[in-house]
C-alpha cells in the first residue's frame, strides 16, 4: 500500500534562491504584484512598491507588506530614476495587463542598466515583445497556475522544483514506493531514467551527492535534476 502522509518540503532550494541581500522593486501592484510584494517583504528581503494608482500605494503601506511604496508612472524614465528603480538588482514590472506601458517600462529598465528584470506577460505576443526588448525573465501566472495545479493533480510526489531553463529542472519529490529499499546504484537512475541525484533528505537534512550504495526509504525525500521528460518517466 501506498503511503498517503502528506509530508511537506523539506526547502533544499532555499540555497538556490537569492541571499538576503538582495533589493527588489515592484511596478504595478494589483494582484499578482501585490503578492511578489507581500511575500518579498515577508520573507525578510527589501522592497520597494511602485504604481501610478495613489490607492494602491496607500493600501500597500497600510496592510505592512511592504516598507517602502511610491505612486510613479513607469513610463518616464525619470520618475524611475528619481525613486531609485534604476539601482535595484532586480525589478519586477508587473503590469501584464497594459501591453504599452509594460513594454516600456521593461525597455526603460533595460536601457538604464538595470541587471535582472522580470516582466509578466498576459499572452503569448506579449511575451515576446517583452523578450525583444530585453526582459531577462517573463512570466505568464495564468500559464504557470496550470501547469502547476497539472502537476500536482498528476505527480502528487513531487513537492518541489526548480526550473533552470524551458527543458530541465531540479526536483524534489517523495521516494517512490517501488524505490524503497534499494540503493541508488540498483535503481539506475542516471542510465535508465537519464536524472542524477543531487540529494537525499530526511528530518530537516540532506545527504549532498550521496553514494552509489545509500539504500532509500519510505522517509526519504529524493533531490534530482534532469530533463523534464525524463522526469515526468518517474513512477510517482
Amino acid at each position: 500500500m501506498s503511503n498517503s502522509t502528506e509530508r511537506p518540503a523539506f526547502s533544499f532550494f532555499r540555497n538556490l534562491r537569492p541571499n538576503k541581500a538582495r533589493q527588489f522593486a515592484v511596478i504595478g501592484l494589483g494582484r499578482f504584484g501585490r503578492a511578489v510584494c507581500e511575500t518579498l517583504h515577508q520573507s525578510g528581503y527589501e522592497v520597494l512598491g511602485t504604481d501610478v494608482n495613489e490607492s494602491r500605494v496607500a493600501d500597500i503601506l497600510a496592510a505592512g507588506i511592504s516598507a517602502h511604496a511610491v505612486v510613479l508612472d513607469s513610463t518616464n524614465p525619470l520618475a524611475l530614476k528619481e525613486a531609485g528603480i534604476f539601482e535595484f538588482d532586480t525589478v519586477i514590472v508587473a503590469i501584464g495587463n497594459y501591453l504599452q506601458e509594460s513594454i516600456i517600462t521593461t525597455l526603460n529598465l533595460k536601457e538604464a542598466g538595470v541587471a535582472y528584470v522580470i516582466a509578466k506577460a498576459s499572452s503569448d505576443v506579449h511575451a515576446k515583445l517583452l523578450q525583444k526588448v530585453g526582459a531577462d525573465r517573463v512570466v505568464l501566472p495564468e500559464y504557470e497556475a496550470g501547469c502547476n495545479l497539472a502537476q500536482t493533480l498528476t505527480k502528487p510526489g513531487i513537492l518541489d522544483r526548480f526550473d533552470l531553463d524551458p527543458e530541465h529542472s531540479i526536483v524534489e519529490l517523495k521516494v517512490p514506493e517501488s524505490f524503497y529499499g534499494k540503493t541508488i546504484l540498483e535503481l539506475r537512475l542516471r542510465s535508465d531514467y537519464g536524472l542524477n541525484v543531487l540529494a537525499i533528505g530526511q528530518s530537516q537534512s540532506f545527504d549532498i551527492n550521496p553514494k552509489p550504495d545509500r539504500r532509500l526509504c519510505q522517509e526519504d525525500v529524493l533531490v534530482v535534476i534532469g530533463n523534464k521528460s525524463d522526469l515526468d518517466r518517474l513512477p510517482l
